[in-house]
């Protein structure tokens, strides 16, 4: 499992114009999905985005979490996080889960993190989304489990 996770001040999914999923502050992230995963790393990857200490505290440090903060998460599926370029031009996808199985596995990991922690939102699997956002920082970090 591969994640980009941003920080944000806002960030919204419209699918066809229309808005889908509409956060403010906290973490909008994207989630690939490999071949090889399942749903025994998602405990350990839902408590590591919640604990993510990379909001800042009272002293200017970065040093919150979105607990700390009861800040907002936005999940977006994204296979492409699995594409290879290093051979020619064209990314190869070989290490992405295929559709169906990444979908209920996707969803899974979204009811799994929205039973943990209650200001959540998703975009729509397989749908051709687009993302607003306004990053702050802007912090990204990158989080992959095996």
């Amino acid at each position: 499992m591969k994640l980009v996770i941003q920080r944000v001040q806002s960030a919204s999914v419209s699918i066809e114009g229309r808005v889908v999923a509409n956060i403010n502050k906290g973490f909008l992230v994207f989630v690939g999905l490999k071949t090889t995963d399942n749903e025994d790393i998602f405990d350990w990857v839902i408590n590591k985005i919640k604990n993510l200490r990379i909001f800042d505290d009272e002293d200017g440090l970065i040093n919150k979490s979105i607990v700390d903060l009861d800040l907002e998460v936005l999940f977006v599926s994204q296979f492409t996080l699995y594409g290879d370029c290093l051979k020619g031009n064209r990314p190869s996808f070989i290490e992405a889960m295929n559709s169906v199985n990444a979908k209920s596995l996707y969803e899974k990991f979204v009811f799994d993190f929205k039973n943990s922690y209650s200001k959540v939102q998703n975009g729509v699997f397989g749908a051709d989304m687009q993302i607003a956002l306004v990053n702050d920082g802007p912090i990204t970090i990158i989080l992959e489990k095996n």
